[in-house]
């Protein structure tokens, strides 16, 4: 079975090496990919172009910013084998998932909710949650290294899996800079860290490590929590992570083009990850 990964970001990277480590023929494409991707990618087959990578492939397993996996699943369309899986790995509403595998008009199609950070060394890595009539069809990749999870419910249940969890992962990171944020514009920054270290602990570890690591992911985390509002629609608690993605994204933008006293600086004065 040859398997495309789409693309070498740091999920999907990690994903090929760990495929390509445990036996499996996997191949990428770098066309376009900057020389981070490059790095990531050492040691991997490519092919030339995305059309080729899916053409060549048997399963293509798409690993992108969620914004992007509509546009990746209409560009491969056109380019699939017949027979091949087409699994989309990304972090999408239910909705949305349901909507790119009509697209597909009859490909074979899987859901996959990723949970978990990329795969490293010999540490078991992500698990890759399946849903679908094709879920099965996945089974392999189990015997190269990949945690794969299927699950009862259809396309769409994998990715309320990855939503629901998201939601309470990411939120929580939300809210804990958020509210850093708010009690250092006050001055009352460490007067909360120190209740936080008497009271909450646990909390405050999990933020030490969250925080700090979410700056250079937080541009990807915008469309997330965008996808998010969009799987909890109509609950009353859906506007509420259209705002974390406008907090996200002035995070981003910070990180991007940092400012002394910008958001990300003063978040890593609180946070000591």
């Amino acid at each position: 079975m040859r398997i495309a990964v789409i693309a070498p970001g740091n999920m999907g990277a990690a994903v090929a090496q760990r495929l390509h480590a445990r036996g499996a023929e996997v191949a990428v494409c770098l066309a376009g990919r900057s020389a981070d991707s490059a790095r990531r990618a050492a040691g991997l087959a490519t092919q030339p172009d995305e059309a080729a990578l899916v053409g060549w492939a048997d399963v293509v397993l798409s690993i992108l910013p969620p914004g992007e996996a509509a546009g990746l699943a209409r560009r491969a369309l056109p380019a699939l084998r017949p027979g091949a899986v087409y699994a989309d790995c990304n972090a999408v509403s239910p909705e949305t998932v349901k909507g790119i595998a009509a697209a597909m008009h009859g490909a074979r199609f899987v859901d996959i909710g990723i949970i978990g950070g990329p795969p490293e060394g010999e540490g078991a890595g992500p698990k890759l949650y399946a849903s679908g009539p094709d879920a099965a069809a996945l089974a392999f990749l189990n015997d190269h290294g990949i945690d794969l999870r299927p699950i009862a419910g259809g396309i769409g249940a994998a990715s309320a899996l990855k939503m629901s969890y998201a939601g309470i992962t990411k939120g929580l990171i939300m809210l804990g800079s958020a509210m850093a944020l708010g009690a250092d514009q006050a001055g009352a920054a460490a007067a909360l860290r120190a209740e936080l270290a008497d009271s909450q602990p646990q909390l405050l570890r999990i933020l030490d490590r969250g925080v700090p690591s979410m700056f250079d992911k937080a541009y990807r985390w915008v469309a997330e929590m965008e996808e998010i509002a969009a799987f909890l629609e109509p609950l009353p608690a859906s506007p509420a992570y259209l705002a974390a993605a406008r907090h996200y994204e002035a995070i981003a933008a910070d990180r991007a083009d940092p400012a002394p006293d910008g958001p990300v600086a003063r978040l890593a004065a609180f946070f000591r990850g």
